[in-house]
């Protein structure tokens, strides 16, 4: 295993997972755009847009070397060295109010200076909590972990619900899924062993989320809805650009904007002190954004 077998995984990620995303959509195309960075490397952004279920989403690959900025090397507390990053990220917000936003993102970082490790994590944000989609996705996700390490679930699950917080508002993004990084070889699994559970996870995101995208594709919604689903689109955009690292980490390295900023929703609203209905549907999605949920 070595940089560039794991550069060719993920490029086989981001084809299959687009085939079978427009696949499920039926009239939703992805779009291709290449980049390269100037101080090193490049990838391959792929954005649908106005499908049949997905209304905007982006399936992004890359590769990119080079220096490491400053801000990184502070944050890690090293010397200075050169760096590596490939990974894929995926977002996809759909037109119904009844199909989640998902994400998954799966990723290698290795520095000159011998350190390396994977990171990742996939998570779902439905605009209204229904608790059959919530265990079935976390079911998934328990599954996938269960057959590297049974530790994996309970500390990644824990990970992704502290992770995937959006603090200035004291919610959850949505029913959390798993997060991890940094995971590099220690004493009990070699980085092969790393490697094999970030392909797991990788290979967990179609299945997933095409049922998910069949079963609720057709359920009525109304405007009340849809106005709901734009407001929901606000809490994920406020997340993604206050608190996402993975936002924050492609800017510092100059990475491409447009294809770093492709998670932002279509469209999104904010009213000012939305204060749902006692008792509505809206409100008991609200009462499940909390962590610590057993799903």
């Amino acid at each position: 295993m070595n940089k560039e077998e794991i550069q060719e995984w993920f490029k086989g990620l981001q084809d299959d997972i687009c085939s079978k995303l427009e696949q499920t959509d039926r009239k939703g195309k992805f779009k291709e755009d290449l980049w390269d960075r100037p101080e090193g490397g490049g990838g391959r952004t792929r954005v649908i847009n106005d499908g049949a279920i997905i209304e905007k989403g982006g399936v992004n690959f890359s590769a990119v070397h080079g220096p490491t900025p400053d801000k990184i090397l502070e944050a890690l507390k090293i010397d200075q060295a050169d760096f590596f990053a490939t990974g894929v990220s995926i977002v996809m917000h759909p037109h119904s109010p009844m199909v989640p936003i998902i994400h998954m993102n799966v990723r290698y970082f290795e520095m000159s200076n011998g350190v390396s490790w994977f990171g990742g994590g996939i998570d779902l944000t439905p605009h209204y909590v229904v608790d059959a989609d919530a265990r079935y996705f976390h079911e998934q996700l328990k599954t996938c972990c269960a057959r590297h390490d049974e530790s994996y679930y309970s500390q990644f699950k824990q990970w992704a619900d502290d992770y995937f917080y959006i603090k200035h508002r004291k919610e959850t993004r949505g029913v959390g899924g798993i997060f991890f990084d940094r995971l590099s070889a220690n004493e009990k699994f070699s980085l092969e062993d790393r490697w094999a559970f970030v392909k797991d996870v990788g290979s967990q995101f179609a299945p997933i989320y095409t049922h998910l995208m069949s079963k609720n594709k057709a359920l009525p919604f109304t405007d009340k809805h849809k106005q709901w689903q734009y407001l929901r689109r606000g809490r994920y955009a406020e997340f993604n650009l206050v608190w996402d690292k993975g936002t924050k980490f492609g800017l510092d390295t100059d990475g491409r904007t447009e294809s770093i900023l492709m998670s932002l929703p279509p469209q999104a609203n904010w009213e000012y002190n939305h204060i749902p209905e006692t008792g509505s549907d809206e409100q008991k999605t609200l009462d499940l954004l909390k962590k610590g949920i057993d799903w």
